[in-house]
Formats: C-alpha cells, sequence, structure tokens
C-alpha cells in the first residue's frame, strides 16, 4: 500500500491540477501551435543545453566522489544521472536513491556515501537557488512597480484574478511541499540504527572539504544552472506573445518554477504549468497563452529527459560490470 501511494499520489496530485488548468482547452489551437504556429528551432537548439546540465551534474559529482575513495567510471555516472532523472518522471525523488545504486552495481561504490555526496549536491544547488532568487528578487522591484504603474494594474486587482479554485490549488502545493519533506526527514531517520551507515553518509556529506579543485566544483554548479536556464529561455523564442518579454522575465519564470519542482509530482507536472503561467500574466501574456506556452514546453523537456532515460538503460546494458577497489 505504501509503495502503490507513493507512486499513484503524486499522479493523481499533478494530473489533477492539469486537467484543472486544460479542461477547457482548445485543442485545435494546441495541435495549430505544433504544427506551424511556433519556431521549432529555438526548441530544437534549447536541447543540447538540457543533456549539459544532466553531464555537468554527473561530472561534479564524479568530483566529490573521488575524495572518498570512490572512482566511478565517467560514463556510468553521466548513464546513472540520466537513468535519475528519468526513473522520477514516474516516482518523484526515487532518482537519488537509484543513481547510487547503479554505481554500486557497475562500478563497486558505497552505496551510502554516493547517498552523503547526493546531499552535498543538493546543500549546494539549494545555496545557488537561494542566491539567484534574492538576486532576482531584488533586480525585479523597479520592473514590477513600472509594470503596475504603467498598466494601472495593481497587486491587489492582479491575486483578485485567481479564482477560489486557484487558491487552492496554491495552498494545497504548499501543503503538500510541507508534507513531503517532513516524510523525507523521518525516512532518513533509519540511517541512525546503523553507525556504520551513517559515518559513510556524513563522510559523504562532508567530502566537499577534501576536493583538489574547488574551483572546478563550483563551475561545475554555475554551468549546471547556467545550462537548465539557458534550457528554458531559448523556449521563449518557440512563441510570439514570450519572444518579446526579455532575459528578465524569463529568469523570474525559471525561479518561481523551480520552486513549482519541489511539489512531489512528477517532473513538477501541475505546479510547475500553474506557476509559469501565473508569472507570464504578471507580465500581461493571456492566461490560455501561458497554459499553452507551459504545456508544450513542459511535455517536450519531459520528453527529452525520458529519451536520456532510455538511452541510459541501452548504455548501461552494455556495460561491464567492474569494481573500483584494489
Amino acid at each position: 500500500m505504501r509503495s502503490f501511494l507513493k507512486i499513484s499520489l503524486p499522479l493523481v496530485l499533478g494530473g489533477a491540477i492539469l486537467w484543472w488548468m486544460y479542461r477547457g482547452l482548445d485543442w485545435q489551437t494546441l495541435q495549430m501551435s505544433l504544427q506551424g504556429g511556433m519556431n521549432w528551432t529555438w526548441m530544437w537548439l534549447s536541447f543540447p543545453f538540457g543533456i549539459l546540465a544532466q553531464v555537468f551534474r554527473a561530472l561534479r559529482w564524479h568530483q566529490l566522489l573521488k575524495p572518498l575513495g570512490e572512482q566511478p567510471r565517467v560514463s556510468t555516472s553521466i548513464n546513472a544521472v540520466f537513468l535519475s532523472y528519468a526513473s522520477s518522471l514516474v516516482v518523484p525523488r526515487v532518482g537519488e536513491v537509484l543513481r547510487c545504486g547503479v554505481l554500486k552495481r557497475y562500478d563497486g561504490c558505497s552505496f551510502s556515501r554516493g547517498v552523503g555526496t547526493v546531499v552535498s549536491e543538493r546543500v549546494v544547488d539549494m545555496a545557488m537557488i537561494a542566491v539567484l532568487s534574492l538576486l532576482v528578487f531584488v533586480l525585479q522591484i523597479p520592473v514590477f512597480m513600472r509594470f503596475f504603474r504603467e498598466t494601472g494594474v495593481s497587486l491587489t486587482t492582479f491575486l483578485g484574478q485567481f479564482t477560489a479554485t486557484g487558491w487552492l490549488v496554491t495552498i494545497g502545493c504548499l501543503i503538500v511541499l510541507l508534507l513531503f519533506t517532513a516524510y523525507l526527514l523521518r525516512r532518513y531517520q533509519f540511517f541512525t540504527h546503523t553507525r556504520t551507515v551513517v559515518h559513510d553518509l556524513l563522510e559523504g556529506l562532508l567530502s566537499i572539504r577534501h576536493l583538489d579543485g574547488m574551483g572546478l566544483f563550483l563551475l561545475y554548479s554555475v554551468a549546471i544552472w547556467v545550462c537548465y536556464f539557458l534550457h528554458f529561455y531559448l523556449t521563449f523564442f518557440c512563441f510570439g506573445f514570450t519572444s518579446g518579454l526579455g532575459f528578465s522575465v524569463a529568469l523570474v519564470s525559471f525561479v518561481v518554477g523551480t520552486f513549482a519542482v519541489l511539489v512531489p509530482t512528477p517532473n513538477g507536472a501541475g505546479p510547475w504549468h500553474f506557476a509559469v503561467k501565473t508569472v507570464l500574466m504578471l507580465y500581461g501574456v493571456p492566461g490560455e497563452d501561458g497554459a499553452l506556452f507551459a504545456l508544450i514546453v513542459h511535455t517536450v523537456q519531459t520528453l527529452l529527459v525520458a529519451a536520456l532515460g532510455i538511452y541510459a538503460v541501452g548504455a548501461l546494458a552494455l556495460t561491464k560490470v567492474t569494481s573500483n577497489k584494489s
């Protein structure tokens, strides 16, 4: 029952939000956009950045494992990350554990140390998001004020466009996020029952202190998020109603969407659509167009993640099982 709920609840939550958002969508408009109403060149140009973000994440992870005496192959690390993102499309967050299992299976790496380094990665990512969010907030205050002044729209008027269901979705997502965080904290308590596992976990978490190339680690960390952003930003040029919004609007949408993805649904489906649509509405994009943008961009980028996962499965099937222990 627990396993069933882990899979079904995120799917139900994401599906319910998507149904609510697109229940009145004119599917002919979607078909016209896909067949000629959008510039697919920019979508294709965004793909390399989506792939590079995962490759840089694998290289950074590989660097974190070295001080611990773990030496997985770079190719295995990359395929493990590809597979982790794809698997999280089915069960949210399962990929973080799965990729550690892949390194243990193919290169003999310590599973608990791998989990520790993943925790280190997440701490660094949270710091990057916090800095980026603060920067965006400070830079966008004048933009928001100018927008409200020139359009005559007040924040109260904008928030008044939210329906009762819209408020329920927002509050519901926040509650689910808090419950999911509490669940993770409880699940990690099982580590306290095994001293060696706790030691390996902490060792992995603190491995960042022993890095030889801190500059390279920081470069990887910045490159990951630059690639994530460009993967999203270039899609703005696919549509006439977003192509002229500019870099700053894309940055705000990206940051808000990043927080929405924290809600445990497959690849943020539902909350991400709602968040991006809401931000685009704030900058004058009609709600229907914003919803269409979110649906197409998220679907295409999710298909890319799935394709990389399928590639990883094939590549790992041809990978020889070795051990990094001397």
